[in-house]
């Protein structure tokens, strides 16, 4: 292969060429979204897509969610070594990969596509996408099951073979997929535009090397490495120096046991940044373990929020992470383990280096949120076209509090990022349900001197019989955590209403819970912890918050020590605790 190691470019032709490497991510990115079939793609942006070098380096991701952040180069570097090693990878070849123990896995769900792209008969690059299909198989609709046992349960599984053979498809596996969901038309629909996508890449590279020169591209892309490298070592040296220690609880694993210990250990050098992970729990039964790829994620998220979360995404700005666990860990589960609800470990760990690190940097880091995708499962008939409908999305809710700034309000949990919301109007639309409620949940919890934010109430009610729902609320156990004498926040959980008055719950975990015409699931995510000592909140800002419903008169007298007039909502007065 072409070596750039000994290739003077100027220093404008290396930004250029490496900003366009940039642009064709974000290209591919928007290429998948604009041709895929399923909301949870097109909508709410489960997915991501970019490229890397020809070692399986990531060069740029153009990313919906942070959980897929370093997948895309495990899913590489599983392609270079079943396939690169014995000169297996052709021109035209694509591979379908979604392996959740090393090939960039986190559930089956989120199938990847790997393209190597060649230019004058060698491999420069690889184009590579991961997106969350609606369905993958599996026992239950919508496939990541939260009471499988075991990774069969959980859907099709596609160990890294090829999709395409020097341009030409691999009928086979379309037939498999095809005969083993229940969405055929969603789930090989964003398939066809992932492959989309990945040409898309594949194109923008080969027009680089034709207008710069092969040497040029991939002395760019060394510069692009370095340069990470060189502004997350920059970051490094300002942040304090030490060893430092946290210890957390994961709730259950839907089958009632646990809790499960969590601890991390963070050690922090010039030239080092060490997550040391071991001791905590071994892999369990249920389905809340991850794969050690899934926790890489989830700590390089942590990490740049740390650094510079401004700077764009590459591998050399990881050079100075080293991540360490124990084999067979609820955070690094192996084969056969179940890992279908696996982000409840992998954010998990991130959260605990952020609640290890927020004292240290209050400026960076906040109080904790709710931390849970809270994904939700709903399937029925559809109450006009009796054809059956399938409902897959997470929920937003209350993130912390932090130095100088309340929590922000209805936001997704730190790993799916900028996502979206599939809209109530094309929920109610698509769905056999009726949105009857989605609103602040506004508990008060979260007190301080910055309060944490609200979190949200969304009700499903259904429009027939015989539906569905799945829902995995993690953080149901154990608050999201206030900071700086700052009180923790609220649980997330559901609840169901049925149409005959009866209420069931509150629920963290439930799989399949069923329900007829008229019943109502309620879901209800938490607010975040506070910052501070609540007696520091200014008494006028105390009577607004009752104003704004954020918390009540009864919370302003007891956490705030701020008597509020029930009608004008001016401060009447101060409590004893404000005195004091």
């Amino acid at each position: 292969m072409t070596t750039s190691m000994n290739v003077k470019v100027d220093p404008f032709t290396l930004e250029i060429v490496k900003d366009s490497l940039i642009a064709t991510g974000d290209e591919m990115f928007y290429a998948l979204a604009r041709t895929s079939m399923s909301p949870i793609i097109y909508e709410v942006l489960d997915y991501a897509s970019g490229l890397t070098d020809s070692k399986g380096q990531l060069l740029t991701q153009g990313n919906g969610v942070t959980g897929f952040i370093g997948m895309l180069t495990f899913m590489v570097k599983q392609t270079l070594k079943k396939f690169g090693e014995k000169d297996q990878l052709k021109p035209g070849d694509i591979v379908i990969i979604n392996d959740p123990y090393g090939g960039g896995g986190s559930h089956l769900s989120d199938v990847g596509l790997v393209m190597p792209i060649f230019y004058k008969g060698e491999i420069v690059a690889f184009s590579a996408n991961k997106a969350h299909w609606t369905e993958v198989g599996g026992k239950d609709p919508g496939s990541f099951s939260n009471d499988a046992t075991e990774i069969f349960q959980e859907g099709l599984q596609f160990p890294c073979v090829k999709l395409y053979d020097e341009g030409k498809l691999n009928q086979p596996i379309v037939d498999i997929i095809e005969s083993n969901v229940r969405f055929p038309e969603l789930s090989l629909g964003d398939l066809w535009a992932q492959v989309a996508a990945l040409r898309t890449g594949e194109k923008r590279v080969k027009e680089l090397c034709e207008k710069h020169g092969e040497d040029v591209v991939l002395a760019s892309v060394d510069h692009h490495l370095n340069q990470g490298e060189q502004m997350a070592r920059k970051e490094l040296v300002k942040l304090p120096k030490g060893t430092f220690k946290a210890e957390s609880f994961i709730d259950d694993d839907g089958f009632g046991n646990g809790p499960f210990k969590i601890q991390v250990k963070v050690t922090i050098t010039d030239e080092k940044f060490i997550c040391d992970f071991r001791g905590s729990h071994p892999q369990v039964p249920g389905p809340i373990n991850c794969s050690y790829t899934a926790l890489v994620s989830a700590v390089r998220t942590i990490f740049l929020a740390i650094t510079n979360p401004s700077q764009d995404v590459n591998d050399g700005v990881f050079r100075p992470l080293e991540i360490i666990t124990d084999p067979k860990s609820v955070m690094a589960a192996e084969r056969p383990a179940p890992v279908s609800i696996y982000w409840e470990s992998m954010l998990a760990g991130a959260d605990l280096i952020w609640q290890a690190l927020a004292p240290e940097l209050p400026e960076r880091l906040s109080s904790g949120h709710l931390l849970s995708v809270c994904a939700v499962i709903l399937a029925g008939n559809h109450h006009d076209t009796d054809e059956p409908f399938l409902i897959v999305e997470p929920s937003v809710g209350g993130w912390g509090a932090a130095k100088g700034q309340d929590g922000a309000r209805g936001q997704f949990c730190i790993g799916d990022g900028e996502t979206y919301n599939v809209p109530i109007e094309v929920a109610e639309t698509r769905y056999g349900v009726m949105i009857d409620e989605y609103s602040l949940r506004t508990d008060g919890a979260g007190a301080g001197e910055y309060i944490g934010g609200a979190g949200v109430t969304r009700s499903y009610r259904a429009m027939t019989d015989n539906q569905m729902v799945s829902a995995t609320f993690g953080r149901n156990k154990f608050m999201p955590w206030g900071s700086n004498g700052g009180e923790d926040g609220s649980p997330n959980e559901f609840i169901i209403e049925k149409a005959n008055g009866e209420v069931d719950g509150p629920f963290g975990i439930y799989a399949r819970y069923p329900l007829n015409k008229g019943d109502v699931v309620k879901l209800m995510t938490a607010t975040g912890g506070g910052y501070g000592n609540p007696i520091a909140r200014p008494e006028d800002q105390v009577a607004l918050d009752v104003k704004n419903g954020y918390m009540s008169i009864e919370q302003a007298k007891e956490k705030f020590g701020v008597i509020v007039d029930r009608e004008t909502y001016n401060v009447e007065g101060i409590t004893e605790k404000r005195g004091e």
